[in-house]
């Protein structure tokens, strides 16, 4: 665990699409995988050991974590219920301080909408530490950005993207390539104007001179 730059994918407990997430886990190169507390459960169904798991162990099966305390190759950290953060911003803010050059979390969503907005604010974790976060599942690719960003038609994760100021308001908003652009606008909040817009050129280009952008990718 001592190497730098580290890839790391998150396992949350909130709800993954088995064949999406195996898929993902299957075809890239992470170079931790962490399960924080009850994301276990669907490393287990997919006969994955994590080579760490973090959590209060509230939340997962009784006989799911004594599955997983029988390899002695993973690292266990136990937290306290009784705590001020989440396991997942537990998890993350480990990851971080254990070399991760970029985290993908997955089962941050779900029903649960206060663990979604919850896991969303963590994004910017990423931005104060400069290690890039996003929350990943079926139907959604999520960023957080504090400039500016470029997306690839070839590249971008599903149809529809949208852009949600996190911060009161986000200066200087000029969208390129994109069906509904926008030139130095000032997005700010209780509006929808962000939503849905699509990439019509090679690639879109999201440029602002300050705030914060919440970036959905989605496909449906």
């Amino acid at each position: 665990m001592g190497k730098k730059n580290k890839k790391f994918v998150i396992i949350s407990g909130g709800s993954i699409q088995d064949a999406f997430a195996g898929e993902l886990l299957r075809d890239e190169e992470f170079d931790v995988i962490l399960a924080a507390d009850s994301g276990m459960e669907f490393l287990k169904r997919e006969d994955i050991v994590p080579d760490v798991i973090i959590g209060d162990f509230d939340s997962v099966k009784a006989e799911t974590l004594e599955f997983f305390q029988k390899y002695e190759t993973v690292e266990f950290h136990q937290l306290n219920p009784i705590k001020d953060d989440t396991d997942t911003e537990y998890a993350i803010r480990y990851a971080i301080a254990h070399g991760a050059s970029e985290i993908t979390l997955l089962g941050a969503t779900g029903t649960r909408m206060d663990h979604v907005l919850g896991n969303i604010s963590l994004l910017g974790i990423g931005l104060e530490q400069k290690v890039p976060i996003t929350i990943l599942d079926a139907n959604n690719r999520i960023r957080m950005a504090d400039h500016s960003l470029e997306i690839l038609k070839t590249e971008q994760f599903g149809k529809y993207v949208s852009l949600i100021p996190y911060s009161e308001k986000v200066t200087g908003l000029t969208l390129k390539g994109m069906k509904y652009p926008l030139d130095h606008y000032e997005l700010g909040g209780f509006n929808s104007l962000g939503v849905s817009n699509e990439i019509v050129d090679y690639k879109a280009e999201i440029i602002f001179e300050s705030g914060i952008l919440i970036v959905i990718e989605s496909i449906d």
